[in-house]
């Protein structure tokens, strides 16, 4: 099995800590942030940042749907970490300063794909199925905390 990695990411125009504290609130701001892939959504425990234990299913192709069960680590400043409980996935969220009250917003998700033949198109497409679906989900969290 070859590891599968996506990264997005994107400059966000508000300080580092509101979008931090944007992405951390599960109970509320991230939910809104969530584009049509996503379906299911429930806080279980916690709800804002470390702690937190949260599901969602995730349709990333018309075939394809993981259903999740994320635990959220904050294993530094600036980073939320969402490991499931399900799968081999791991989504790692990280704000930095960005100069003149901007933000960088990198998002990384890693997960063990499949062997064979379904592994190397697993490998050639998901990065790019799940790179749509994040760049979805920072246009919203920009339209969110640019307000």
């Amino acid at each position: 099995m070859a590891q599968v990695e996506a990264t997005t990411e994107r400059i966000v125009a508000a300080d580092a800590e509101t979008v931090f504290d944007a992405l951390a609130d599960y109970s509320g701001t991230r939910a809104k942030l969530l584009p049509e892939q996503f379906s299911e959504y429930e806080v279980r425990e916690g709800g804002d940042g470390e702690g937190t234990l949260v599901h969602w299913k995730l349709q990333a192709t018309s075939k394809r749907v993981r259903d999740c069960l994320l635990e959220v680590t904050e294993p530094s400043d600036g980073e939320l970490v969402e490991k499931d409980r399900n799968s081999s996935m791991v989504t790692t969220w990280r704000v930095t300063p960005a100069g003149d009250g901007k933000a960088r917003v990198v998002v990384t998700t890693v997960w063990n794909g499949a062997g064979g033949i379904g592994g190397f198109f697993e490998k050639a497409f998901a990065p790019k199925g799940l790179a749509r679906i994040y760049d979805a989900e920072l246009a919203r969290l920009a339209a969110e905390v640019e307000k």
